[in-house]
């Protein structure tokens, strides 16, 4: 049971994180998404005490996207910020390959011509 439990509080999160992306720039909803949904694949097997920081970090990544959503609310969509700055001693804890993935999406976030072409249905 306890199992069982465990995910469907994973499978939540995931879902509420892909539900909190459409309030993104569709360039960042598209590369968000697809970062999550290789994040949440690639820790389906991983050790019980990385799954713990996994979940710790996707949760604290999701709080701080609803409350930027929310408070986005009232203002105009090109007025809207998206994203926080990183401690150093967060930064520290990385393993190296943590750093590139972080590296890559920060490339791929802003630069001018983005991966995704993707078009807003103006309706």
């Amino acid at each position: 049971m306890a199992a069982s439990a465990h995910v469907s509080t994973i499978r939540s999160l995931y879902k509420r994180i892909l539900v909190l992306h459409r309030f993104l720039p569709i360039h960042l909803r598209a590369l968000g998404d697809q970062y999550v949904k290789e994040e949440f694949r690639r820790h389906k097997s991983a050790a019980a005490e990385e799954v713990k920081s996994f979940l710790s970090e996707w949760e604290n990544y999701k709080n701080t996207l609803q409350a930027q959503v929310l408070e986005s609310a009232g203002r105009q969509r090109g007025a809207v910020t998206f994203g926080a700055d990183l401690p150093e001693e967060t930064l520290g804890q990385f393993q190296d390959e943590q750093i590139g993935q972080l590296y890559e999406l920060m490339l791929e976030s802003t630069k001018p011509n983005k991966q995704f072409d993707i078009h807003e249905d103006s309706r």
